[in-house]
């Protein structure tokens, strides 16, 4: 069993948030884990990206190769496609729709879309506005885990109970906002899955 992932982002969206919670659930399965540290601007505003490595075996290295990424997480668009050309064939993009407009040449947000929805198997979703009508716009990046969670190699609630332990001391309300959020991210992704096979 092997997951190579790629997280991206802008600072302050909550990236080493999915990164906390993916990596605390691979630990309590017993897997190995490695995670490049992030690059770019990791302050508010500036993009941000991760590589992240799962396997049940010794992992050499912590960065992957072009080509052999199984899943892009991307809190935001154009994020998302910065970084299409290491996905691997059968590779997944789970992508927020929500442009975090942080340069002034920033691309028509609509080719942006276009250009995520006609790649294979991918899941284009208004994270925020999910987020909102189940927890509060501040579990969004829940939201996008949770459509994520179905190309992960854990079981939903293995990534509860990492929610569970890594927000616990933010009190029962947040750990709650957040799995709902989780949830139901992962009740979009079963249902665009389905509609794509």
């Amino acid at each position: 069993m092997k997951r190579d992932i790629i997280l991206a982002g802008v600072g302050g969206q909550g990236i080493l948030t999915i990164a906390t919670v993916i990596g605390y659930a691979a630990v309590e399965r017993g897997l190995h884990l490695k995670q490049a540290e992030v690059h770019g601007m990791s302050q508010r505003g500036g993009d941000v990206q991760s590589h992240l490595r799962i396997s049940d075996k010794e992992i050499h290295s912590d960065l992957i190769p072009e080509g052999r990424v199984d899943l892009i997480i991307s809190i935001e668009p154009m994020e998302a496609l910065r970084y299409t050309s290491f996905l691997a064939p059968d590779g997944w993009i789970i992508a927020n729709k929500k442009p975090f407009v942080n340069i002034p040449t920033y691309p028509d947000f609509e080719d942006v879309w276009k250009s995520i929805e006609s790649m294979p198997r991918s899941i284009l979703l208004d994270g925020e506005k999910i987020a909102r009508e189940v927890a509060t716009a501040r579990s969004m990046n829940m939201v996008v885990l949770g459509a994520s969670s179905p190309f992960l190699p854990f079981e939903i609630e293995e990534l509860e109970r990492a929610i569970e332990a890594i927000f616990s001391r933010k009190g029962e309300a947040i750990v709650a906002q957040n799995i709902a959020a989780l949830r139901a991210g992962r009740a979009l992704a079963e249902e665009r899955n389905l509609a794509i096979h």
